[in-house]
């Protein structure tokens, strides 16, 4: 918890209300005495998705969940030997 003095608390609001807005608590001074108590809004229930979005660690999509395309294998693969074939010749990756 980060604690500032009111003048700096004056000076650089912004800056402290985005870092409250991040999860962060900031308890502010006056002539070195809490009088103050600064952080995110209590009682909400904030979803980690969101939390993390804010905090810059998460871009959220756009797309509806219930939109998604789900595409379905038409044939099936041999995962083990398909390994197998790449690692005896690395060239067999598409692409490359």
């Amino acid at each position: 918890m980060k604690s500032i003095n009111v003048s700096e608390l004056k000076a650089h609001l912004s800056k402290y209300l985005r870092m409250a807005s991040r999860g962060k608590s900031i308890v502010v001074k006056d002539r070195d005495e809490p009088i103050a108590q600064i952080g995110p809004p209590q009682g909400e229930a904030q979803q980690w998705h969101e939390r993390l979005a804010r905090e810059g660690g998460l871009r959220l999509g756009t797309q509806a969940f219930g939109e998604l395309a789900i595409m379905k294998l038409t044939k099936r693969v041999d995962v083990q030997a398909s390994l197998q074939a790449v690692r005896e010749d690395p060239s067999e990756v598409r692409g490359r």
